[in-house]
């Protein structure tokens, strides 16, 4: 399993380069002053990293526990992927309406849109890390 610090490092790692594309790309798509959607994507951010360092270390946790490894293959990366970002929705729809004062529709449409744009870029982020920190019992596999 992965140690604190590789968590710490790929949490990191994957919100701030999450940040750098979103906010731009999500003042131009929803047409809100930058800085609030700096603000909305900060906010997100820290909560999106400490779901992700929980989430994985539960999810490596039980895969180890029913599976004997951590690997995963593509559908399991999918559903990895898919249940991260419903958790996600969960936390931050009601934050973005209050924040944007928009309604809770338009929070979660918002919210959809981003987790449209994060499953993808959470399925891409994470093939890479893997691939550039392989964990030892990945190469006996």
């Amino acid at each position: 399993m992965r140690s604190f610090g590789d968590r710490l490092r790929h949490a990191l790692s994957f919100e701030i380069i999450g940040l750098l594309i979103v906010v731009p790309l999500g003042a131009l798509v929803f047409g809100k002053p930058m800085v609030d959607i700096g603000a909305v994507g900060v906010v997100s951010a820290v909560i999106a990293a400490t779901w992700v360092f929980v989430y994985n270390a539960g999810f490596d946790y039980a895969m180890q526990r029913l599976r004997g490894t951590t690997q995963k293959g593509l559908l399991l990366r999918i559903a990895h992927a898919v249940l991260f970002e419903v958790g996600l929705v969960a936390m931050l729809m009601p934050f973005i309406a209050f924040y944007l004062g928009v309604t809770l529709w338009e929070a979660l449409m918002m919210d959809l849109s981003l987790s449209a744009f994060y499953l993808v870029y959470a399925f891409t982020f994470n093939w890479a890390y893997d691939r550039l920190f392989p964990l030892p019992e990945w190469r006996t596999v």
